[in-house]
C-alpha cells in the first residue's frame, strides 16, 4: 500500500493472519510488540469499515509515548490530520485511530469500537477492559489484541490463559526477547549477567512466574490415576471457608474461595489427596457440599476453619443433617496464632520435599499447581494450599499399627482392670 511503510516479523506475520477474535500476547522487551501494535491499528482503520480503532496504555501520558510518533512514523503520508491535544489521528478516508489511557476510564465510555489494542495490558487499571471496553466491542463484533510484559499473575495472566485453555474466539502467544532477530544475542547474555534471575526471566522472557515460590517445587509433585484401595488409613475433611456467594466469573475472580481438601491418610502418614473442591458458593451450595462429600467418602474427621463463616454454615446444614437423619461432628479448626504463610509451610513443605503428598489426577491440579508455584504471593490465591495445611491438625498417625500386647496383658488389679 502506497505510503505505508509496513514490515513484519514472522512471529508478526503469523499472529496477524490468524483469525482468532481476541489475540493475547505476551512477549519479552524489544520483542517488537509495540510494532506490531501500530500496525494493526492502521490496517484496521483503513478496512472500510465503520467503527473506532483505539488504543489503550495503562495511562494517557505513556500511549502517547509509546505510539504517537510510532503512528507517524509507519502511516506516513496516507495521514491526513492529527488532534495531539486529543491524541487523535485521522486517516485517508477519514477513518481514526484514537489514543487513550486506562487511568482515566470515563474517557473511554461511548464508543463503538471496530478494533482495540491494550498495550501493556499488565499495568492497566484494573476492571476497565471488562465494565467498559468489552461492551464496546458488541455491536460491531470488534477485535482486541492484548499485549505486555508479564508482571506477575494479575489480569494479563487471566486473559493469557483464555487464550491457552482454548475459549472459544481467544488465542494466546508467547515470545521471548529472542524472537526478535535484530535483537543482538550478546545484549542479552550482557543484561543476564547483570540482572537478577527472575527479572530478567520475567522482562526479557516474558515469565509470568518470575520469581517462583521459594518453597514449593510443582515438578516434583507426585500423581497417581487410583489409590491403593488395600491400604490402610482413614479419610478427613478439612474446610477453609471463604464467605457465601455464587461464582460471577470477572466479577469474584479476584476473591478467595472456598476450598474443600478430601485427604485420604494411611498408616505410613502418606497423605492421597483425592480431591480439593474450590470456588465462590452460596451458604445453601457450601453446605450441601459438605454433606455430599462427607456422604461419599465418609471420613473419621470433618474440620472448618472457625469464625463467622463456619457459624453461618452450620445452620443449613445441620437442617440438611435432621432432613436426612445423618449426623456428624464438625471439628473447629484454627491458625493457632500463626500467620497463614507459616502454618502452611509447617504443614506441607516438608511432606511434599519427602513424597508424603500424592495428588490425584483432576480438574482441581491446575488451580493447586499455580497456587504452590507462585507461593507466597499478593497476585495468586493460596485456598487450597490453607485448606490441605489444616489436615495436619486432624490426620491421627498409628505409629506401631502390628504391636499385639493382648496375649501379655496382665492387668495389676484384676477389680479395676488395669
Amino acid at each position: 500500500m502506497a505510503g505505508v511503510n509496513i514490515k513484519l516479523l514472522p512471529w508478526q506475520e503469523e499472529v496477524i493472519n490468524d483469525d482468532a477474535r481476541f489475540k493475547v500476547i505476551a512477549a519479552g522487551r524489544r520483542c517488537g510488540k509495540t510494532h506490531f501494535a501500530a500496525v494493526t491499528l492502521i490496517l484496521a482503520a483503513l478496512d472500510g469499515q465503520p467503527g473506532m480503532t483505539m488504543y489503550v496504555g495503562p495511562t494517557m501520558g505513556l500511549a502517547r509515548d509509546l505510539m504517537w510518533d510510532k503512528l507517524f512514523e509507519l502511516a506516513g503520508d496516507i495521514i491526513e490530520g492529527s488532534n495531539v491535544n486529543n491524541l487523535e489521528i485521522t486517516l485517508a478516508g477519514g477513518n481514526k485511530i484514537t489514543l487513550k489511557g486506562s487511568d482515566r476510564p470515563d474517557t473511554l465510555r461511548g464508543y463503538s469500537i471496530k478494533h482495540l489494542v491494550l498495550d501493556e495490558f499488565a499495568f492497566h487499571k484494573e476492571g476497565v477492559f471488562d465494565t467498559i471496553l468489552r461492551p464496546a466491542l458488541a455491536d460491531r463484533k470488534g477485535s482486541a489484541l492484548f499485549i505486555s510484559t508479564p508482571e506477575g499473575r494479575n489480569s494479563f495472566y487471566d486473559v493469557y490463559m483464555n487464550g491457552e485453555t482454548g475459549k472459544k474466539g481467544w488465542k494466546s502467544w508467547h515470545l521471548t526477547s529472542r524472537d526478535n532477530p535484530l535483537l543482538d544475542p550478546e545484549e542479552l547474555e550482557a543484561a543476564k549477567e547483570t540482572m537478577a534471575g527472575w527479572q530478567y526471566r520475567q522482562e526479557f522472557e516474558a515469565s509470568f512466574d518470575a520469581k517462583g515460590s521459594e518453597f514449593f517445587d510443582p515438578e516434583e509433585f507426585e500423581f497417581y490415576e487410583k489409590r491403593n484401595t488395600e491400604a490402610n488409613g482413614d479419610y478427613y475433611i478439612a474446610i477453609d471457608l471463604a464467605g457465601f456467594e455464587s461464582d460471577r466469573g470477572n466479577k469474584t475472580k479476584r476473591r478467595d474461595n472456598s476450598a474443600m481438601a478430601i485427604v485420604f491418610v494411611d498408616d505410613a502418614g502418606t497423605w492421597h489427596v483425592e480431591d480439593i473442591k474450590h470456588g465462590r458458593w452460596t451458604l445453601d451450595e457450601t453446605a450441601e457440599k459438605i454433606f455430599r462429600a462427607v456422604e461419599k467418602y465418609k471420613p473419621i474427621s470433618v474440620g472448618i476453619e472457625k469464625g463467622i463463616a463456619q457459624q453461618a454454615v452450620l445452620g443449613p446444614l445441620n437442617d440438611i443433617m435432621r432432613r436426612t437423619h445423618r449426623v456428624f461432628r464438625i471439628e473447629l479448626l484454627t491458625h493457632g496464632n500463626q500467620r497463614k504463610e507459616d502454618r502452611i509451610l509447617w504443614s506441607l513443605q516438608g511432606r511434599f520435599e519427602h513424597k508424603k503428598i500424592k495428588l490425584k489426577k483432576g480438574d482441581w491440579n491446575l488451580a493447586f499447581v499455580d497456587e504452590a508455584s507462585a507461593f507466597p504471593s499478593k497476585l495468586v490465591h493460596d485456598d487450597l494450599l490453607d485448606a490441605l495445611a489444616y489436615i495436619d491438625q486432624m490426620a491421627i498417625v498409628p505409629y506401631a499399627t502390628d504391636l499385639d500386647l493382648e496375649g501379655d496383658y496382665v492387668p495389676m488389679d484384676s477389680i479395676a482392670g488395669y
